[in-house]
């Protein structure tokens, strides 16, 4: 399984990088006896998608993935629609897209649509349960944990190829955090607030909480993301190395990772 960072700006579009957006390849069956590289979205913020023609064919995706339905993680859904709708080369097949209660009409009004049919006849929309089953897109399996923030909220975590990844999405540490989290071979964990500042409660993680988060987990590496563009994205792997002390990175748009 392949991990390409096509955005990782926290909170809005940064000088270097699109809002939260994250490719997931990994090869498997084609259903005509073959192979193929199947490929996922975890979020589509706001900037993502026309970073993310420099990394796969924006047609070639198989599914997306929404956290939740603030903007810079699902509002590049809506150029996506007309990428889909209006491409020369014909309306495109209906594809999934996984997202909390209330996706589909929040992207319809997004783009000024009636809700029907809304982006229905472009993607297939599912909303994710409290107890949700895990999600099978082709050799992925993608098990959604609800987290805590001020909106309806998932981590998503994904297995293939005998491994996992789990993306915090936004959150502050929770419960269901840490069930998403434990043991996964890479941890991809928002990090949008400082220790040493006085932060909201219930919103973010920092630095700190995501070191806290990984060790507690056993992960096999952390990955920071999510940072703001008003922060020093050392400041986070400052706080997280603290309290966790395997490998440990920041996100940075293009990077990839096997995991």
């Amino acid at each position: 399984m392949r991990l390409t960072v096509v955005g990782c700006a926290g909170s809005y579009p940064g000088p270097r990088s699109p809002a939260s957006c994250y490719l997931l390849e990994a090869d498997g069956p084609d259903g005509d006896g073959g192979t193929r590289t199947w490929r996922i979205l975890l979020d589509l913020g706001n900037g993502a998608l026309g970073a993310l023609h420099n990394h796969a064919d924006p047609l070639s995706i198989d599914a997306v993935f929404v956290s939740h339905l603030h903007p810079d993680h699902c509002l590049d859904l809506c150029g996506y629609y007309v990428l889909r709708k209006y491409h020369p080369a014909g309306h495109q097949p209906r594809i999934p897209v996984w997202g909390p209660e209330g996706t589909a009409d929040r992207m319809a009004t997004a783009y000024d649509l009636p809700l029907d049919p809304g982006m229905h006849e472009e993607f297939d929309f599912s909303e994710y349960a409290v107890e949700q089953r895990a999600i099978e897109i082709g050799p992925f399996s993608v098990q959604p944990f609800e987290v805590f923030h001020p909106v309806a909220a998932y981590a998503l975590r994904v297995s293939a190829d005998g491994r996992t990844l789990t993306y915090s999405g936004d959150t502050a540490p929770c419960l269901g955090l840490d069930r998403a989290a434990a043991g996964v071979d890479l941890l991809l964990a928002e990090a949008a607030f400082r220790e040493c500042d006085e932060n909201p409660p219930g919103v973010h993680l920092t630095g700190t909480d995501a070191g806290d988060l990984a060790t507690r987990g056993g992960v096999g590496r952390l990955v920071l993301t999510h940072i703001p563009a008003w922060f020093d994205p050392d400041d986070a792997r400052t706080e997280a190395v603290a309290r966790y002390d395997g490998p440990t990175s920041v996100a940075v748009a293009g990077a990839t990772y096997d995991v």
